[in-house]
């Protein structure tokens, strides 16, 4: 069943009122008739299962056949935060981290990242990168849609670490070093609705200056496995292992 993001003014008295990009999705892609049921969910509220009624590739109208309970969302909330890296490796990142529970990507200008982003260009990949974001969460029955800041400095990202509960850093000399217990200690100590920050680095990893400074602000350096992981890849390793720690295990 297609499911689609709404903001709470377009759930009014069980009709559901879908406008933009998603109605010509309804109307033209998917072409859709009355009477075939869609899912809507207004971020972090509410979910419901609706009927189509009237449809145009400008507005399409539904009416609410059954409110849903959501709990499909991680206990707690993670962070993405990661290095810029080259290419289109962090839409791959936006959009399989968000099928895996991602709460927020917070990209940032890492010292060995080659990519660098002006102000305008950077806007324009905010909002790409949002659309992935909000089509992935679609696609996995996620219950709201994670946020993707614009691209941090290393400074802004250093600010940021006290709105976290924790924030641990994986670290690829923490991995040769086989440094093995740090992120299953941090997962035993955050509670649910927690907040956690995971930093990674771009191609080439993180530079000294900046593992110390964040060390320095209380991040933890932890290693990932015995193998070493691309700057794609790792994101997906701890999201994996928080599913596993809160969700499977429990």
């Amino acid at each position: 069943m297609q499911r689609y993001f709404i903001d709470e003014n377009s759930l009014q008295n069980d009709i559901v009122t879908i406008t933009g990009d998603d109605a010509h999705h309804i109307a033209t892609v998917m072409r859709m008739k009355p009477d075939q049921e869609i899912i809507c969910t207004i971020p972090g509220a509410s979910t419901v299962r609706c009927a189509l009624t009237n449809i145009s590739s400008e507005t399409v109208e539904a009416t609410v056949v059954e409110y849903v309970e959501n709990t499909n969302e991680l206990p707690i909330s993670i962070t993405i935060a990661s290095g810029l890296p080259k290419g289109d490796k962090l839409e791959l990142i936006i959009q399989k981290g968000t099928e895996l529970g991602a709460s927020a990507f917070l990209p940032f200008q890492a010292a060995r990242s080659i990519v660098k982003l002006d102000e305008k260009k950077g806007a324009k990949k905010v909002e790409r990168w949002q659309k992935i974001a909000k089509e992935a969460a679609e696609q996995s029955y996620r219950h709201i849609v994670p946020t993707v800041f614009a691209p941090f400095s290393i400074n802004q990202l250093l600010n940021a670490i006290p709105d976290y509960d924790e924030c641990i850093v994986a670290y690829e000399e923490s991995a040769k070093s086989g440094e093995s217990a740090q992120l299953v200690q941090t997962f035993q100590s955050l509670k649910e609705g927690s907040k956690l920050l995971v930093v990674f680095g771009p191609e080439g990893g993180l530079s000294e200056k900046e593992v110390e400074q964040l060390t320095e602000k209380g991040a933890k350096l932890c290693g990932l496995g015995p193998r070493i992981l691309r700057t794609e890849t790792a994101p997906f390793y701890v999201l994996a292992a928080a599913s596993y720690h809160f969700e499977l295990m429990r």
